[in-house]
Order: C-alpha cells, then structure tokens, then sequence
C-alpha cells in the first residue's frame, strides 16, 4: 500500500508540474474577420492582429503561427518572426486553409497543435489530422481579454516619460516641426 501512495504522489506531483507547450496554427483571415471594417483596411487589420498576437504570446508564453490568405506582406514576408508569432501565407494559387493542413501534415506531435478556425471544412480536415480546434470567436475573446491587460510595451523596455523624451529629441537635434 505504501508504495502505491508513493507512486501516485510522484505521479500526481509529475502531472501537476508537467506542462504541454501547445502550438497554436492560426487562420488569420478568418480571426480578423471577427472585427467589424476589417476589410477596409486589409494590410492594417494583419498588422493589428500581429501586434496583438505578440501580446499574447508573450503574456500567456505560447507558441503562435498565424497564416493568411493571399500575397506576402513586404514588412513580414512568408516564414518571418515579428516578436515571437510566425508568420505564414497562402502559396501562389492556393489558400491559407491548405497551408494550415500542410502545417499541421508536418508537425509530427499532432496532438500540442491547436488550429484557430472557425471554418468547418478546415475543422474537419485538421481534427482528422489529430489536432485540437478552437474556435476564432473564443480564441479572438482570450485575445481580447489579454491584450486588455497585458502591458503595452517589452518587459526590458525603458520607461521614458514625455518630457524626458523631449529632451532626448532636443539634443539629438529633433525639432517637433520634424515629426510628420
């Protein structure tokens, strides 16, 4: 008896100390429809949510891939990082919901990989595969709720206040009438 109560306590205390890293496939278009006007502004809305997106990444510490349909913006091309969240895109003749299915083909631990869609056809393509789903108005509410409270800016940022810059911009040379 005592040595089921020692291996239960060791595996309770590896169950509670153990920690699966998900990673997180996004269907960036389909998230950022979720927003009233998004289509107004396309390159905006992908720029927002990646701002977004790094905020979550940082706040919560998870692994995040977003893909988007169409061509590459020339700021973040096709495989490109921006602050921890990778980028990805549609190929040539294709869209992001075939791009998600080779990421999640290619993953070889299909069980950490989250696929953020709310599209059912890509739902069912990725839950054959042995992914989990979230859908994108749930995901874009944790996005939301984090990004409410995480903070604004780098942890190892410096927090300069107005009139510090101010004079940090004097004497560099920076007149007020240089900005915009």
């Amino acid at each position: 008896m005592q040595l089921y109560l020692k291996r239960h306590k060791v595996l309770r205390a590896f169950a509670v100390g153990f920690h699966i890293l998900w990673v997180y496939i996004i269907d960036g278009n389909n998230v950022i429809g979720g927003r009233v006007g998004w289509h107004r502004d396309k390159p905006g809305s992908r720029r927002l949510l990646l701002y977004d997106l790094a905020r979550l990444a940082r706040a919560k510490k998870l692994r995040l891939n977003v893909v988007f349909d169409g061509a590459p913006d020339p700021q973040f091309p096709d495989g490109s990082s921006y602050r921890g969240v990778r980028i990805f895109y549609s190929r040539p003749g294709s869209d992001a919901d075939s791009r998600v299915v080779e990421m999640v083909e290619a993953e070889r631990n299909k069980k950490s990989l989250v696929v953020v869609t709310s599209d059912r056809k890509l739902t069912s393509r990725v839950r054959a595969c042995g992914a989990r789903v979230m859908r994108s108005g749930e995901f874009r509410r944790m996005l939301d709720e984090t990004v409410e409270t995480a903070p604004d800016q780098e942890p190892d940022a410096p927090n300069i206040k107005d009139d510090e810059m101010d004079e940090w911009l004097r004497y560099f040379g920076v007149e007020e009438s240089d900005s915009g």
